[in-house]
Order: C-alpha cells, then structure tokens, then sequence
C-alpha cells in the first residue's frame, strides 16, 4: 500500500484543499457561457455593436460579458444576452 495521501481523490478535492474550487469554477462556467454567447453572434452575424445595442448596453459591459475571465456578471446582463440571441438561461444547483 501507498502511504501517498492524495492518491484516490480527485482534481476537485485538490482545489477545494487549496481554497480554489468556487473560483475555477466560476471561471469555467464563465468560459462556456462567453463561448455560447459569441458562437451565437458569429452565427446570426450580429456584431458586438449591434448586440449591445438590443441589449440596450454599453459596447464595453457586453465586452466584460464576453470576457471568459471576468466572472462579476449580473443574470440580468446574461438574461438579456441571451434573449438577443434567441435562447433561453438555464441555472440549476446541483
């Protein structure tokens, strides 16, 4: 037998040990919904002036919605985006 400590727990345990799982998380998901988000433009051909523009915000609050790095997002702000874009949010504890 091992006397290693680590071996059996998961990269989650990892991050959770060293204070990091709800900001890696926070960042993942971040990254996921930027990505939807501009998928979506590139498909309907809507640039970032226009999208701000229906949402009825500033060319630089979608820029911070759009940035896979800032997580400080309102649910209005991702509510909006996504109604521009013909899609729904979805958010779920689980």
């Amino acid at each position: 037998m091992s006397n290693n400590p680590c071996i059996g727990s998961s990269f989650d345990d990892f991050l959770k040990e060293e204070s990091l799982y709800e900001e890696c998380s926070a960042i993942a998901l971040k990254r996921v919904l930027a990505r939807q988000l501009t998928e979506e433009m590139q498909r309907q051909n809507l640039t970032k002036t226009e999208m701000a523009k229906q949402m009825q915000t500033s060319r630089a609050q979608l820029d911070r919605l759009l940035d896979p790095e800032k997580t400080g997002v309102s649910l209005e702000t991702i509510t909006r985006a996504a109604t521009v874009v013909g899609r729904q949010v979805r958010i779920e504890l689980v």
